[in-house]
């Protein structure tokens, strides 16, 4: 059994600190148990679920077997892929333009014949995912513990880069504030609070100084989804950078009354707007430098 108050406690301070769902990080632990058994008790190839309870602290395993036949997998005998009725190679496939894809090979740690699986469960079928209930355990030696650190530490990653990515994507071209972390090879690192931005030299405002733990604005140019982190791109010499900072500061925008028709930059240098109202009586210059320059000020501030 396991100390659940201690357990829950940890797991509650954990999804706090990422700023994670705390069923995430339980759904982690059990993943991480599930490895420590297969590294002790099983075999590698094979596929081991572990539960939970959450009232009792009690473990359960079971093993996954997919429900297989002739025609879903290919049997290798005496090392060669003797392929059953009712399937084709790859190459055969290939030649003939078909676009089969290959059969997976069957493997007696993750696979089940039909006729073994409907001696189990009469209603099974091909494809099925089947469960087979193992010894419980609670022993686990050093190497199983340290492998369910590393699953742990994995899972959480996936789970934390999931959630910063639901956050960023779709935000592309609004503004976001941040604190300088650091400067690495022309580079500027932002901190963003569960993520970190990239703002590369041909996004910074040239003469601009960056300084250490300094809060500034930016330009979300863009969000990596491919890479480990999702990766977020910032910009502060961008031209929309300059209309999306008027947007903040001029209400007629925001409200529809003025539209900003054009603009063009020289970062560090100038800006220059072309901006129309659409409503009648309503100034589109004044809107935007606002009483006694308020307005412009507070945007040429921000840009240094």
């Amino acid at each position: 059994m396991l100390d659940l108050k201690a357990l829950n406690r940890a797991i509650e301070q954990i999804a706090q600190e990422r700023g994670i769902e705390p069923q995430a990080v339980f759904s982690a632990i059990e993943s991480a148990i599930a490895a420590a058994y297969r590294k002790e008790y099983r075999k590698k190839g094979e596929i081991i679920k572990c539960r939970l309870e959450h009232k009792t602290g009690g473990l359960s395993f079971w093993q996954i077997k997919i429900v297989a036949d002739e025609n879903s997998v290919r049997v290798k005998e005496e090392g060669v892929e003797a392929e059953k009725r009712g399937t084709k190679s790859k190459v055969e496939a290939d030649e003939r333009g078909t676009g089969i894809e290959e059969l997976p090979i069957y493997n007696p740690d993750r696979h089940i014949w039909l006729k073994e699986a409907r001696e189990i469960k009469p209603d099974a079928q091909v494809g099925d995912e089947l469960e087979l209930p193992l010894e419980q355990e609670a022993e686990f030696g050093r190497i199983a513990s340290q492998a369910a650190k590393q699953v742990i530490l994995q899972k959480l990653r996936e789970v934390e880069r999931d959630s910063v990515k639901k956050e960023y994507v779709g935000k592309e071209g609004q503004i976001i504030s941040g604190a300088v972390q650091r400067m690495e090879r022309g580079s500027v690192y932002i901190d963003l609070g569960r993520a970190t931005g990239i703002m590369f030299y041909n996004e910074t405002i040239p003469g601009e100084h960056y300084r250490i733990g300094e809060r500034l604005r930016f330009y979300l140019l863009a969000v990596q989804e491919e890479t480990k982190i999702p990766g977020l791109i910032l910009s502060r010499s961008h031209p929309k950078f300059v209309s999306k900072l008027f947007e903040m500061e001029v209400p007629e925008i925001h409200d529809d009354l003025v539209e900003i028709k054009a603009i063009t930059r020289e970062p560090g240098s100038r800006t220059k707007i072309a901006a129309a109202s659409k409503v009648e009586g309503v100034d589109p210059i004044g809107s935007l430098v606002g009483q006694r320059g308020t307005r412009v000020m507070s945007v040429t501030n921000e840009l240094g």
